[in-house]
């Protein structure tokens, strides 16, 4: 019979196995190290903004036979002015992860209920406002519930979770296949430190055209057991008055240019299900879809 427990250090091992597994299944090449998952328990260094608010953690496994085939991690938020609105006094499944059934597995079903059932427990004790769930590991391009892990949406809608945000596609490029910097007359790149990495800005007659930013330092990399020699596009930007001219493509050109300086294969690109405009513009340049992600999950159980 399965149980659920706390979190021990003695888990890492099976924990970081359970967590690259997901990993895998949405962003290939990608794997993250023990130290990488024990560190997120404690704290969620990407995240500067909403991090502060987290009053408390907790950390829950469930274990079938002696082995780890469940696990979540759940967040409870301040309740101070300090804290944004939407996250004052809210508890949130961080992420829950679990083992489909196999053979050589059987019944992780009924654990995986186990452990949500221990989650909204937990959540019922914290007595919190509002009860949130996502599956935000830390790994590039892992956030929210991506349609890549239907057994995890399954557990949680069976709990009375509901989509109410917004959707994402997430796509990805070879970067030896995106466009190739032709020469413009007028035309001039300037290299710069942007908001979101290197920022590379286009003018034309000396004025500015627009930029793309790509930062190549998703995480630290000794916390990764494996470098992916990936980048993901953090802002990309044209003029209004200059868009249908092509600049959008040579801006991804100038950041190809230099991401192959730099050593890097692949870039990561996110947008909005609904601007198809922008998926358009990505897709003829290149990036391919990886997965589709749902932000925004809420506890509302019908009555």
């Amino acid at each position: 019979m399965s149980q659920v427990r706390p979190f021990h250090r003695d888990d890492r091992d099976q924990l970081t196995e359970l967590v690259n597994a997901h990993v895998a299944a949405v962003v290939p090449g990608v794997s993250v190290s023990v130290n990488t998952v024990l560190s997120s328990l404690d704290r969620q260094s990407g995240e500067f903004v909403t991090d502060p608010w987290v009053a408390q953690r907790v950390t829950l496994v469930a274990e079938l036979r002696r082995h780890v085939v469940a696990a979540a991690h759940l967040l409870r938020y301040r309740a101070d002015a300090e804290v944004g609105a939407g996250y004052r006094d809210a508890g949130e499944i961080a992420w829950f992860l679990w083992h489909p059934p196999a053979p050589f597995r059987p019944d992780t079903d009924k654990a995986a209920d186990l452990l949500m059932a221990a989650c909204l427990a937990q959540l019922a004790r914290w007595q919190v406002r509002i009860r949130l769930a996502s599956g935000d590991l830390p790994a590039p391009a892992v956030y929210g519930l991506p349609g890549n892990w239907p057994h995890v949406r399954s557990v949680y809608e069976r709990a009375g979770f509901r989509h109410t945000g917004h959707t994402e596609v997430i796509l990805l490029a070879q970067v030896s296949e995106l466009p190739r910097p032709e020469p413009r007359p007028g035309v001039t790149v300037e290299r710069t430190l942007g908001q979101c990495g290197t920022r590379l800005t286009a003018y034309a007659d000396g004025q500015p055209v627009g930029f793309v930013e790509v930062d190549t330092v998703l995480a630290r990399p000794e916390r990764h057991a494996r470098p992916a020699g990936l980048a993901d596009i953090g802002n990309l930007h044209v003029d209004p008055a200059r868009h249908g001219a092509g600049w959008e493509h040579r801006l991804l050109a100038d950041a190809a240019d230099w991401l192959g300086l730099s050593g890097v294969h692949r870039l990561l690109a996110y947008e909005l299900a609904d601007d198809h405009g922008a998926l358009d513009t990505l897709r003829t340049a290149g990036f391919r879809e990886l997965t589709r992600t749902d932000r925004g999950w809420e506890h509302r159980p019908q009555t």
